[in-house]
């Protein structure tokens, strides 16, 4: 009989177990947990929307292409990204996952998502550092502060709020989202109210070269391939949307309202803004402020509060403190979502999740450095660049959430856990792969200043067309690994306990680990590393896993797991030149050369320094994964040792149990025999008392005769159930074996009995007691048939083949089925669930099989029928023919 593997049970640090801190990352969004309203929630997602980076980008694009492009794109960007965004809030609110896990279920698989929490990533560390420069800017406009100690300032204040995640952040929102509202808005009003003409002259500009007097199409193409870029957005959207109450009748039209608004509708007011840029840099170029400067938010608001006070000092107040507001506002999301990316990506890489605080801290330094590269003068060519992948990531999810839904291609949900999802799917990672691809040869030019100037667009339609094609050639068979198994559902109550670490969570979290056989949650589905997706493969692919990716022969040459193993090193490796390179550039910024000393020699040293450093980190690395490895295998070893000890103790309680049988069993039968003995003979006495006996008395005598019998049997059972006769093994023909005794069996019921023997192999085995076993589960089986048919339609099959280098021997009936709870106790010595008997049948049948060195195992549906299978060891036979 097959026992669940042991599970090493996991213990989180205290941080991950406070969901106050961790907010569920890598997790559905649990029910308990959301107790705000869909208002709080909307605002705070709403609140996200103020970076300053809108009002740059707006610059950049009117001051590049004029404002007829530039509206016009900004127009037609703003709508694209509604109608992208609007399934995507959907989805996430109804089903309260964040966009990493609506990216899983919505045609990427497990694994293929990984490098989708990438481009989320790398859009919040982007921004990030936008909006880090634009208030380091800021700052030292108003008070001198060195851009460096700015960068520094700005990244720091940020992680105590985000640190305790959307508790912190929905109050942060409330409290400044009205401070913030007015004084983005009253510059704007007394614009229009002094000088209207302003407004005019910014409709009529034609751009810094003044050649962009009309619609341009390449223009405009340029200007809508950087406005896609912020269709990422909604991740972050999302991110907060997840924590939406249930929708009820009650609160119907406030949760659409909320998903509406706080989704897709970010865009209302962020298009406004990025609009508003424009006129600000236009404002600003004409106030004699060189372009690049112009396109400083600080610089642009500065202008703008110009129309609102007429002292300098004020002016500049008024400006630092809404760029610094608006700083905060967002970076506290750009910091959140960035966590919840990150850490969605090293726990599928490495198995290991130290906490969503710890993934805030790298995302800031990532952020730091680019702040340290001098990112905001490269905004627009970054924008362009990132917008052809984003694009082709939210065309692959667009096809999924918006057409194949509703052809019933893909199925209605979205599943989430690791359990139940292929490591990749075609449908998006194909997609979007195809969509970059195009993309990225359209940006470089290679099909034309055309493909080139709408590459974004381009990569869209690509992804979304190819998405859509792969999802209906494949039927959709790659969105579903395996279907959830009935134990989860027959559990009761609206929590589960994760018998892995130990804490409860509501069903929606919950899978069936078929490696440890028992619930688990959804994260520590996701770090477990000893599985190796067991419950999405037969065991034939587990056996030859290592020749999956490159073949038997190349895996060969190959230490186990290495390309998993490489992709740690690498991504450790990343990890690490990220927190060097940011302490180099920071010292590089931080101490400025004087003019008697070369700034390319300092570049050069750094330089060399750095890359000197690199082959350390590297072995660093090395080292650590190798550690981490060793940790692993250590703990595998106490799993299986404390298997073992398991197994150990079972055994050594069941032979205790079988001794205390044995024991009793001998004590009532020395002192039931005897009196079994007498009554038998006097029963035989009266039996032959002359014939003129009242037929009732020989009734009765008959039935004492049959239950003294009975007895006896009983009695015979346990002696031998308590017994531990030596095996004779021989070698065993299994399919001769069975014919011989087929009619044996079919002679023990009206049932039916059908062969079907494929395995012509031969066996190790006492032939006798194998028979024993074979005789009670055939019984067993033509029982339970005949009574869930008694009308004589039971039947039962006995089969037999091979899987590799073991026999399998089948006993298949269409009874009457076992319950779980029957199934799970069948094999215990003395349960029964039939009116006659000790239960000792198939505990019999268990030891002999284990005798064998074989296993047993039992599925069974209630009113449907049971399948027993005895796996035995084949033996090969010289000249035998194994078919």
């Amino acid at each position: 009989m097959e026992t669940p593997r042991l599970p090493a049970l996991r213990s989180y640090h205290s941080w991950i177990a406070n969901e106050t801190l961790e907010d569920y990352s890598l997790r559905y969004a649990a029910q308990s947990f959301r107790r705000w309203s869909p208002f709080v929630i909307s605002n705070t997602a709403l609140g996200g929307i103020s970076f300053l980076a809108l009002e740059a980008i707006g610059g950049a694009l009117t001051l590049s292409y004029g404002f007829t492009n530039a509206a016009l794109a900004i127009l037609v960007g703003s709508i694209f990204i509604f109608v992208t965004n609007l399934p995507i809030s959907y989805y996430s609110s109804r089903y309260n996952i964040d966009l990493d896990l609506l990216t899983r279920g919505a045609g990427f698989g497990y694994i293929g998502s990984t490098i989708t929490s990438l481009i989320y990533a790398s859009f919040t560390f982007i921004f990030f550092a936008l909006e880090g420069a634009i208030m380091a800017q800021a700052l030292k406009l108003y008070a001198g502060v060195p851009l460096v100690v700015g960068y520094i300032v700005s990244s720091l204040i940020i992680i105590p709020v985000t640190m305790m995640g959307v508790t912190m952040i929905s109050r942060l929102q409330l409290v400044t989202q009205p401070f913030w509202l007015l004084m983005m808005i009253v510059p704007f009003v007394m614009i229009i109210w002094k000088q209207p003409e302003d407004i005019v002259a910014w409709t009529n500009f034609a751009g810094l070269d003044g050649s962009k007097t009309g619609f341009n199409s390449l223009a405009f193409g340029a200007a809508v391939s950087v406005m896609c870029s912020l269709v990422v957005q909604v991740g972050e959207q999302a991110d907060y949307l997840r924590f939406l109450p249930n929708k009820t009748p009650e609160n119907r039209v406030r949760w659409w309202s909320a998903v509406v608004m706080a989704g897709p509708g970010w865009i209302i007011i962020g298009g406004l803004k990025v609009l508003c840029g424009g006129l600000l840099a236009v404002l600003a170029v004409s106030g004699g402020l060189p372009p690049a400067v112009a396109l400083e938010p600080i610089h642009m608001y500065i202008t703008a509060y110009r129309y609102v006070f007429d002292d300098a000092a004020t002016v500049l107040l008024a400006a630092t403190v809404f760029v610094i507001l608006s700083q905060v506002k967002i970076n506290v999301t750009n910091a959140y979502a960035g966590s919840l990316a990150w850490s969605n990506f090293f726990s599928r890489v490495t198995h290991y999740h130290p906490g969503r605080v710890v993934w805030l801290v790298f995302n800031i330094l990532i952020s730091l450095l680019l702040m340290l590269l001098g990112i905001f003068q490269t905004l627009e060519l970054v924008l362009a660049v990132y917008s052809n992948i984003a694009t082709a990531w939210i065309g692959a999810i667009f096809a999924d959430l918006w057409v194949l839904k509703p052809l019933k291609v893909s199925p209605s949900f979205i599943e989430f856990k690791r359990a139940h999802l292929p490591n990749f799917n075609p449908v998006g990672c194909g997609g979007m792969a195809f969509g970059s691809l195009v993309s990225i040869v359209a940006f470089n030019g290679l099909l034309g200043p055309v493909a080139q100037a709408y590459s974004a667009p381009l990569s869209f339609v690509a992804s979304f067309s190819l998405a859509i094609l792969i999802g209906i050639a494949t039927r959709g068979r790659y969105y579903i690994a395996r279907q959830p198994p009935p134990h989860i559902a027959g559990m009761q109550g609206p929590a589960l306990r994760c018998e892995i670490c130990d804490h409860s969570y509501e069903r929606e979290d919950m899978a069936y680990c078929s490696f440890y056989e028992r619930p688990i949650c959804s994260l520590c589905c996701s770090l477990e590393a000893h599985c190796h997706d067991v419950c999405k493969k037969s065991s034939a692919a587990i056996e030859t896993s290592r020749s999956h990716y490159f073949g038997p022969g190349f895996s060969r040459m190959l230490a186990p797991h290495m390309p998993q193993r490489l992709l740690k090193v690498g991504s450790l490796l990343l990890a690490l030149s990220v927190v060097a390179g940011a302490l180099f550039l920071l010292t590089y910024r931080l101490v400025e050369p004087g003019a008697d000393v070369p700034r390319l020699e300092n570049d050069a040293l750094l330089l060399r320094v750095f890359l000197a450093l690199l082959p350390l980190l590297a072995v660093g690395a090395w080292w650590i994964v190798l550690s981490n490895e060793s940790r692993e295998l250590a703990q595998r070893n106490l799993v299986a040792s404390l298997e073992k000890l398991r197994d150990a103790q079972g055994e050594l309680a069941r032979t205790e149990r079988l001794a205390t049988i044995g024991q009793i069993t001998a004590t009532v039968s020395h002192e039931l025999r005897n009196p079994l003995g007498s009554l038998m003979a006097s029963v035989a006495v009266l039996k032959r008392m002359p014939p003129d006996t009242s037929p009732g008395v020989r009734g009765e005598l008959d039935r004492i005769q049959r239950n003294i019998e009975r007895c006896a049997r009983i009695i015979e059972d346990l002696l031998q159930f308590s017994r531990r006769p030596r095996m004779a093994l021989a070698p065993l023909a299994i399919d001769s074996w069975i014919e011989q005794n087929a009619a044996d069996l079919r002679a023990l019921s009206d049932v039916s009995l059908d062969l079907d023997l494929r395995s012509g192999r031969f066996i190790q085995a006492d032939g006798e007691r194998l028979r024993q076993a074979l005789v009670n589960l055939v019984q067993n089986a033509m029982q339970a048939a005949a009574e869930q048919h008694p009308a004589g339609e039971g039947k039962v099959v006995l089969s037999t083949e091979n899987i590799g280098d073991v026999v399998r021997l089948s006993v298949i009936d269409n009874g009457v089925g076992m319950t779980e709870e029957v199934r799970a106790r069948v094999f215990e010595p003395l349960f029964s669930t039939k009116t006659f008997g000790v239960g000792l049948g198939m505990a019999h049948v268990a030891r002999i099989v284990e005798r064998h060195a074989g296993t047993i195992v039992i599925s069974s549906q209630p009113g449907k029928g049971s399948n027993v299978e005895v796996r035995l060891p084949a033996r090969e036979m010289e000249g035998a023919d194994n078919g």
